[in-house]
């Protein structure tokens, strides 16, 4: 199986995943999903491979889905709840950090098999996990900031609050992923790849985001659709905003 082929059914299996949750688990399981998706994109985006033509890390496809985890709660409940998956995110990826470090302290046995394993992928983890953890801070509460001010320009333009939802969320996703993919390539890999790769990296990455972005308005509007059995009518009512 190629590398495109498993990208893409990522894709597929990540934006389905997501509003699904949403119809069964609420609220709850947006925040759910936002802390499970930062730890593994921080793992996952420690491996490099070429697809499309392109080298590429990986991590991309569940990292952009925290950005529609934000888009469908400011859309559903409003921009405090959106803040609050984004505390979540950055709470679990600073438990990860430390938990992770923690294991490497152990004395293995000589029996053991995995210690070496686990030495190799998570001595580089505290320098890319601390960079992540700042720049998905920054980028994620500027992406709701963002999808609050391209709201009121859509308003306007509308005269309706619900009308236009893709351009707010492409609008405020696209200029997020572009200052995530810049900050956190050369923060977290700067010394690992020469300049020539981290630029490839960038452009890929931003590709991929663009794609990425485009793919989940489809995602959006199905879960703006939903009444989740988790949450009541009522509360849906009273909270929400779009």
């Amino acid at each position: 199986m190629t590398n495109e082929i498993i990208l893409i059914a990522e894709l597929v299996l990540v934006y389905a995943a997501v509003p699904l949750i949403y119809r069964f688990a609420g609220k709850t399981g947006l925040y759910m999903w936002s802390a499970i998706a930062t730890i593994l994109a921080n793992i996952e985006v420690l491996i490099l491979v070429r697809a499309f033509g392109m080298e590429q890390t990986l991590g991309n496809i569940l990292f952009a889905s925290t950005f529609l985890v934000t888009d469908i709660l400011s859309e559903k409940y409003g921009k405090r709840e959106a803040k609050i998956a984004v505390n979540i995110g950055i709470l679990a990826s600073f438990s990860f950090l430390v938990i992770s470090q923690l294991w490497l302290l152990y004395t293995p046995c000589e029996s053991d098999w995995a210690f070496e394993s686990f030495k190799t992928l998570f001595t580089q983890t505290p320098r890319i996990m601390l960079v992540s953890l700042l720049v998905y801070a920054l980028v994620q509460k500027f992406d709701v900031w963002a999808y609050h001010k391209w709201w009121e320009l859509t308003e306007k333009i509308s005269g309706n609050r619900k009308s236009l939802l893709w351009i707010r969320n492409n609008g405020s996703t696209l200029i997020s992923q572009l200052l995530n993919t810049i900050l956190y390539t050369f923060g977290a890999f700067g010394s690992l790849y020469d300049t020539k790769t981290l630029i490839n990296i960038c452009i890929s990455t931003y590709v991929i985001y663009i794609c990425t972005s485009i793919a989940d308005t489809p995602a959006i509007y199905i879960a703006r659709r939903m009444r989740s059995r988790r949450d009541s009518d009522s509360e849906g009512d009273e909270n929400k905003i779009g």
